[in-house]
């Protein structure tokens, strides 16, 4: 049985969190897998809706228009209860099968690839988020996290062209625009890009007097 429903995955300025409302569960966290292997199903048919980001002073909104099986919205809200009670495989295995009966929705692909990076398997968390990319093209949150894999990885150029198209769909995400800088800073050594983004950050999340004290740093070496 299908349930048409709209999601909203809400991002505050002050804390990243994934937050399905017809789940009504955080999804930021790390998941696990079932204690017996669950039964194969053919997958649900899915309508793929573009993803609407909205705007507000507080953060943003991503809105996904989706047909949500209830078996999904069950193993979802299942997943996360495993992940809160630190059972991260159980939540691992039970949001794959999620992704196996409503393979139209990105969150759980986008949940997953945060796992996987938080477990350190990088590969596979680079795999889910991009097919989490693959249905909501643009997603900051999703964007800024694989830029943090390729990160990891040593590959710098990618990491900074993740975090560059997470800004570009929402400038005032301060999470990319300080690992951008971060990146810029130490692993790219360009001092210009790590600067403009440190400033834009502070123009967001005023009084971080780390990146204060980094600001300066790069601005006595630039011999400003």
């Amino acid at each position: 049985m299908m349930d048409t429903r709209m999601q909203s995955v809400t991002f505050s300025m002050t804390r990243p969190r994934i937050v399905l409302v017809v789940f009504a569960s955080l999804a930021m966290a790390a998941c696990a897998a079932p204690s017996r292997p669950a039964p194969e199903r053919k997958a649900a048919p899915q309508t793929v809706a573009p993803v609407d980001l909205q705007v507000q002073e507080a953060g943003f909104t991503i809105v996904e228009a989706a047909a949500v099986s209830g078996e999904a919205r069950a193993g979802y809200a299942e997943a996360i209860a495993s992940i809160d009670r630190g059972d991260r495989q159980r939540g691992i295995d039970m949001l794959a099968a999620v992704t196996t009966s409503d393979p139209g929705l990105a969150a759980p692909y986008i949940d997953l690839g945060i796992v996987y990076h938080m477990a350190g398997d990088l590969q596979a968390a680079e795999e889910q988020l991009k097919k989490g990319l693959a249905l909501s093209p643009g997603h900051p949150a999703a964007l800024t996290e694989l830029g943090i894999v390729y990160r990891k990885l040593g590959r710098f150029d990618d990491a900074r062209q993740s975090y560059e198209e997470a800004l570009a769909v929402y400038p005032g995400y301060h999470f990319a625009r300080r690992n951008l800088a971060i990146l810029c800073d130490l692993y790219l050594g360009d001092l210009k890009c790590a600067l403009q983004a440190y400033e834009a950050y502070m123009e967001t999340v005023p009084g971080d007097d780390q990146v204060t004290m980094w600001i300066a740093d790069i601005r006595n070496r630039m011999g400003r």
